[in-house]
Parts: structure tokens; C-alpha cells; sequence
């Protein structure tokens, strides 16, 4: 059972097909201001809760929950992105979306910020698969999640 990452969030069990809707858009991003963040987007129409992996002087790191509400954004990790891979998993609170992937990092139920990868279960946490983006070594980075169009049960 994967762990619940913000109060009163129901899990639909939705199949992988239909669950994982968004990664469509990851692109660097800069505003005016340029600022160097990793941004996440929620381009759906539902609470989406964020945790992040990166590589950190102390080793893998994972960190969350962010909740961002819909059609907003948030910075996950702010400055300039001193890694080039970086990691992101996030579900909805209706049960009807899930951005994952095959990379897994250890996990809380509430806010965290966990080193190491191995041994989750041991240490008390949960593994969950996150998905990995290549940010080109870019100094910032934005993803976008965004909901599938209703009965398209193909993934990206």
C-alpha cells in the first residue's frame, strides 16, 4: 500500500494507463525575473501533491509533500539546479491522477526530506517510483502535469 501524502486523499486504484496523465511538458523555464527554480505546474482541475528526488552532497535525496492547487505552480526547489537529473512523483487527491516512473526514492507520509534510497522499508518509509527528467544541466526547469482527455487510455 503506497503511503498517503496529504490528509483525507483517496486512493481510486485507477489503472496506470488512465492514472498517469501529464508529464507532457518539461521545458526549462525562466521569467523576467530570471529565476533558477525546478517548477511543477498543475495544469488539472484537482490538489496535486509533489515530492522531488535529486542527487545531494549527502547523496539521493527525496523530498515532499508540496501540495500545489489546480492551475498553479510552485517552486519545489529553489536556485539554480546544481544537478542535471532530477525526480518527481505526484498524485491528485481524486484518485484520478499519478505522475510516476521507474525510479524509486524512499518516501513519508507527511512532509519529509529523506537521504539514501536503500533499505526504505527497514528505515520506515515507503518506495514509490518516481519519473526522471533530464534538465540539460539548465539553471531551471518547469514541469507541467496535466489530465488526459476523458477515456484515452493510452501513456505517454
Amino acid at each position: 500500500m503506497l503511503p498517503r501524502p496529504l490528509e483525507g486523499w483517496r486512493r481510486a486504484g485507477a489503472p496506470l494507463a488512465l492514472a498517469v496523465l501529464g508529464f507532457l511538458f518539461a521545458a526549462p523555464f525562466t521569467s523576467g525575473a530570471a529565476r533558477a527554480d525546478f517548477r511543477v505546474c498543475n495544469g488539472t482541475q484537482s490538489l496535486v501533491g509533489v515530492a522531488v528526488g535529486y542527487r545531494a552532497e549527502a547523496g539521493w535525496t527525496a523530498e515532499g509533500w508540496w501540495q500545489i492547487p489546480a492551475t498553479t505552480c510552485k517552486s519545489v526547489i529553489e536556485g539554480p539546479l546544481s544537478s542535471r537529473y532530477y525526480y518527481l512523483y505526484a498524485e491528485d487527491q481524486d484518485g484520478r491522477g499519478l505522475w510516476a516512473g521507474g525510479v524509486n526514492f524512499c518516501v513519508a507520509e507527511k512532509e519529509f526530506k529523506i537521504a539514501g534510497v536503500k533499505d526504505c522499508f527497514a528505515r520506515g518509509f515507503q518506495k514509490l517510483g518516481f519519473r526522471e527528467y533530464d534538465t540539460g544541466e539548465q539553471g531551471s526547469w518547469m514541469v507541467q502535469l496535466t489530465e488526459a482527455p476523458r477515456g484515452d487510455a493510452t501513456t505517454p
